[in-house]
């Protein structure tokens, strides 16, 4: 009875050693990748490593992690124009199925979906919007994008000029659908407003208030999926397979 008891305890004791050796293992995994992800991404500070999933040490021992959490604060993506980037806030990536090289080295996720803001002010700067004439001296550009309720962003432009012998200077503002197309966001408005009393093509109308913005180059290789109007700027759903997170 009493070797039974001395027994339990070196189990209880072993096992508490294990997890131990387990989370200080893991908490070192989580650091050199977090390391080897601002080093690969060209990052401004390290990014937040979850590695999920216990024990640590067996999943390690078959070469696989079943579940690793990424998040990013601040990221710079291409945006298709030389010298040019878009910033996006709050990339959190849910990797699966993560496989790494025997020296760690490399590795790759089966599978990966995440989330990622583009505020309205970051979108409208890279967009560029300059002043387009849609009559003879009268010309427009857009000022703000904002939200404009139920999924839709509201576009604000201002129409500046003279019609005849009036002198225009007003704010129109129109709601606009915003999609992925082509792993851009495109923003095309539902309607188009009434540029007071000048008759206007709605090519022209639709060449100020519709426009589409590439977010390109994100880490690992993911893509653009989804995009929604939200209070403080577009939230945008990532995905990809075979997400090189290192090597």
């Amino acid at each position: 009875m009493r070797g039974l008891r001395i027994l339990l305890i070196v189990v209880v004791i072993l096992g508490a050693l294990f997890v131990v050796v387990d989370r200080v293992a893991v908490h070192f995994a989580e650091g050199e990748a977090a390391d080897k992800l601002k080093a690969n991404e060209n990052l401004s500070s390290a990014p937040d490593v979850d590695i999920k999933g216990f024990p640590f040490l067996t999943q390690v021992a078959g070469g696989s992690l079943d579940d690793v959490e990424v998040g990013i604060k601040s990221y710079d993506a291409a945006t298709g124009k030389a010298g040019q980037t878009i910033r996006v806030d709050d990339l959190k990536a849910d990797m699966k199925g993560v496989e790494f090289s025997g020296d760690y080295s490399s590795a790759t996720a089966a599978t990966a979906t995440g989330t990622a803001t583009v505020s309205y002010a970051e979108l409208l700067k890279t967009a560029k919007p300059e002043p387009t004439e849609v009559v003879p001296g009268l010309t427009a550009r857009v000022v703000a994008l904002s939200d404009g309720g139920n999924g839709k962003i509201k576009v604000a432009a201002k129409v500046t000029g003279t019609l005849g012998p009036l002198p225009i200077d007003q704010t129109v503002s129109v709601l606009s659908s915003v999609r992925v197309v082509n792993n851009k966001v495109e923003v095309h408005a539902d309607s188009l407003p009434e540029l007071g009393a000048a008759a206007v093509a709605e090519d022209r109308v639709r060449a100020i208030t519709d426009f589409q913005q590439a977010i390109d180059q994100l880490p690992g290789g993911i893509k653009l999926d989804k995009v929604q109007a939200a209070p403080d700027g577009v939230e945008i759903s990532v995905k990809g397979s075979d997400v090189r997170l290192a090597g």
